[in-house]
């Protein structure tokens, strides 16, 4: 209770003293700061993990032990969420975007460390996933909540909610812009001026405890050895082309193969499942372990014998051959090994995925161009580049992985194939996948509208909110002069025809019995029944907004009734979805 009035206290005096757009920069920069801690707090707890393990590995004298680890990750994960966290894990960034489109940017307390949690688990057991996705919700999280105790509308609370992901992509990457771009291409639909400063100042901060804590500890770096030569662009062209592919791929095959395992009802049946299924494609492919940016590493120093560690398969007598043919089976094989982590149970992101399936694409291109033809290309470059194009079409975020690519090799002398690459990804990819893995899904179901404004109001909008209920009905077996009775009391000019059972048998208008009304004989006579006319549609409760939209214009009616399992619960007309759309977009324009 203290706590309580304490917080109302604070709250009176910021109103007097402090306005609305400076409280929010302080806020930003809060989040910005907390979320940097959880950041850096997920990473090294992830290493921690990790380093225990391969540990054991070491003194135990099995070096096969690996291969366990990610089912026994997945299953510590799902007992995890389910047992003790009671929450449901998935596509992180994709609950972030529903929450923002259905629930008003209230994001449940439990998420500020929940995801931090059970990714360090997956993760940290090997679990071929990324922590990416975790910490933006984790740093979502902290901004919601921020905003929630603080009083914020829900324009704030989206404000500050991509002021987490912002700091939290900051924070892990030490890349302030990307961090920026990544909030505003993926987590917001519209951005002004005065919501750009604080998810600036927000990155900036994530970066600076980065700095702080871990210096040049980073989730993944490099600089640049090759410079980039102009004459080898038409290379560049048809990596775009091949990255935009290898996103389609990537989409596709984890689409399907979440929904496959998620046809395993029982949690503990598809956690074992899941598990096995990661454990015999690392037993197959070693590199595919984790997160795979150690393979990368080695990839981009040009360390390829990585490949041939712990595997089946051996180097053979023409090792390039080899590499190639691993390579191009590590592509093909990766979505399976990240779907079944995330789908039976693990928590991660497909962030880390997308940029290890670009690595390997990028050193595959460079090197079998290097193989085939009588010339060498730079296969650091065209694997870094690589990263860029596959993150620029399987997350839609074109931007975002351009400018995470140029901050992490530590300068901008890939810009050039950085932005063509990425720009032909991108293309390529819509050509196929209108949308992206966080959207599809929430597009699917209608519970996400990106770039309409109006769909985007109107699904904003509850239909149970505007049905009217208060229009006067009659028997469909009543005799005129009833019904002549009702219009007497009556405000509006359409009535409901009910039966006995509370069912709709039609309407009738003023129209319908204006002629009859100044007939006595007929009054008496006429059984409203003869009268009465069938609505031109019908309106269902679970009914969306944009449906109930298509139906007024499809009949050019002004009003229709809404029937549930057959009863009749009320009207809906258009002049009130109009008055209630339009006190809608009001709220939805003010800052």
């Amino acid at each position: 209770m203290k706590a309580n009035a304490w917080l109302v206290k604070f709250l009176v005096w910021r109103l007097k003293h402090i306005s609305n757009n400076n409280f929010t920069l302080i806020l930003s920069g809060i989040v910005g700061l907390v979320a940097g801690i959880a950041a850096v707090t997920l990473k090294e707890s992830v290493h921690f993990i990790q380093a225990i393990l391969n540990e054991y590995i070491y003194t135990s004298g099995f070096d096969f032990l690996y291969l366990f680890y990610p089912l026994v990750g997945i299953v510590l994960t799902m007992v995890v969420a389910r047992y003790i966290l009671k929450e449901k894990l998935g596509h992180g960034i994709t609950q972030i975007l529903l929450v923002i489109s259905k629930r008003s940017s209230i994001v449940k307390r439990s998420m500020m460390y929940s995801r931090m949690i059970t990714s360090a688990i997956t993760v940290g057991f090997g679990g071929s996933v990324g922590l990416e996705a975790p910490i933006v919700v984790t740093g979502s999280a902290i901004g919601s909540n921020l905003a929630q105790l603080t009083h914020l509308n829900y324009k704030k609370r989206t404000l500050l909610i991509a002021c987490g992901a912002s700091g939290a992509i900051s924070a892990i990457f030490n890349s302030p812009i990307a961090g920026v771009i990544f909030a505003i291409e993926v987590i917001l639909t519209d951005v002004t001026i005065n919501k750009f400063i604080p998810i600036l100042l927000s990155s900036v901060t994530g970066s600076l405890i980065s700095l702080s804590l871990l210096g040049d500890d980073l989730l993944f770096s490099f600089k640049l050895k090759d410079p980039f030569l102009a004459e080898h662009v038409h290379y560049f062209i048809f990596l775009g082309i091949a990255c935009g592919i290898v996103s389609v791929h990537f989409t596709r095959l984890t689409y399907l193969i979440e929904r496959l395992i998620k046809k395993v009802t029982n949690d503990w049946s598809r956690a074992v499942v899941g598990g096995i299924g990661v454990a015999l494609i690392v037993l197959t492919f070693p590199p595919i372990y984790g997160e795979g940016y150690d393979t990368i590493k080695q990839l981009l120093d040009g360390k390829d014998d990585i490949l041939f560690n712990n595997s089946l398969i051996y180097e053979g007598t023409d090792k390039t051959l080899v590499i190639i043919f691993l390579l191009f089976a590590i592509l093909v094989i990766k979505p399976v090994a990240s779907a079944l982590t995330i789908g039976s149970g693990g928590s991660g992101g497909i962030f880390a995925p997308s940029l290890f399936m670009g690595g390997i694409a990028g050193y595959l291109f460079a090197k079998t161009v290097n193989f085939a033809l009588p010339v060498t290309i730079s296969t650091s470059n065209f694997t870094l580049v690589a990263m860029c194009g596959v993150m620029s079409g399987v997350l839609h975020a074109p931007l975002t992985a351009i400018f995470l690519i140029a901050e992490i090799t530590g300068g901008y002398e890939l810009f050039v194939p950085l932005m063509l690459v990425s720009a032909i990804s991108f293309t390529t990819i819509n050509y196929f996948e209108k949308h992206s893995l966080y959207t599809k899904s929430l597009i699917e179901k209608g519970d996400l509208i990106q770039h309409d404004k109006d769909r985007q109001v109107l699904s904003l909008m509850k239909l149970n909110k505007i049905i009217e209920s208060d229009l006067l009905t009659i028997k469909y077996d009543a005799k005129l002069d009833d019904m002549v009775k009702l219009v007497k009391k009556s405000k509006r000019n359409i009535f409901p025809v009910l039966n006995y059972d509370g069912g709709l048998e039609g309407i009738i208008t003023l129209d319908d019995i204006r002629e009859k009304m100044f007939d006595e004989e007929a009054r008496k006579n006429i059984v409203v029944k003869e009268v009465m006319q069938l609505p031109p549609a019908e309106v269902h409760p679970d009914d969306s907004m944009q449906t109930v939209m298509n139906k007024f214009e499809v009949t050019q009616a002004w009003n229709l009734p809404v029937i549930d399992q057959g009863q009749y619960i009320g009207f809906l007309s258009k002049s009130r979805i109009f008055n209630a759309y339009r006190k809608k977009l009001i709220n939805q324009d003010k800052e």
